[in-house]
């Protein structure tokens, strides 16, 4: 059964980046940096036609093909921290407006353009996102914490459905599980409320990994 969308609910920008080397401490490569693209791209069961990770024994994979990311969100942190934040520039492979991404359920699907979507897990913040956030001339320490604290990290999606995304697609959402385990609901259990852990167990078809520290925190 089809749920009405939110109104205006869309896509405003499909965004895609390549590995280069941080500016950090130690010798590593990322593709945080992702820009938007002037037309369509396909969305595939591994992710954007032209999209990479740079570590993927810690990104991508099919249930953390695509990130989406609230405009609304990016506008209020470049407003608390003084800096612009551009389209993708959370890593962001979809900028989404009209839509609360972080109340999605996990295992909400959403329908854009020919593609079809499934919430799968949620983003994770590491020190390469501290260093993205220097190099925009944000805070040099305390980042990480801080994002966490606010506990919107916006969701991974799965890709069920192969097809071309672009800026402008409406969001519709076509199916909401009835669990109730919303995306910041499972980023609290994972970092700062582990005793939300066992909720998560109600998630059909949740991620291997995540089920993983599930079944460790319940035992």
């Amino acid at each position: 059964m089809t749920t009405p969308h939110p109104a205006h609910a869309v896509v405003l920008s499909v965004n895609v980046g390549q590995p280069r080397a941080t500016t950090g401490s130690r010798e590593a490569r990322t593709a945080i940096g992702k820009v938007p693209v002037s037309g369509p791209a396909r969305a595939t069961p591994f992710g954007l036609l032209g999209d990479a990770v740079g570590s993927p024994d810690v990104h991508g994979g099919v249930d953390m093909a695509v990130y989406a990311y609230a405009r609304e969100d990016l506008d209020r942190w470049a407003a608390e921290l003084g800096i612009e934040l551009p389209d993708g520039w959370f890593g962001e492979n979809l900028t989404t407006s009209g839509i609360d991404v972080n109340e999605a359920l996990v295992g909400e699907r959403w329908r854009i353009g020919g593609a079809l979507f499934e919430v799968a897990k949620v983003r994770i913040p590491c020190n390469t996102f501290q260093i993205r956030i220097a190099e925009a001339g944000g805070p040099t320490r305390g980042w990480v914490r801080r994002f966490t604290e606010d506990a919107r990290p916006g969701p991974y999606l799965r890709v069920l459905e192969e097809g071309e995304v672009a800026a402008g697609d409406a969001i519709e959402i076509v199916h909401r599980p009835d669990h109730g385990v919303t995306v910041s609901h499972m980023f609290r259990a994972l970092t700062t409320e582990p005793a939300l852990l066992p909720d998560l167990a109600a998630i059909e078809g949740l991620a291997t990994s995540v089920r993983s520290k599930v079944e460790d925190y319940i035992s």
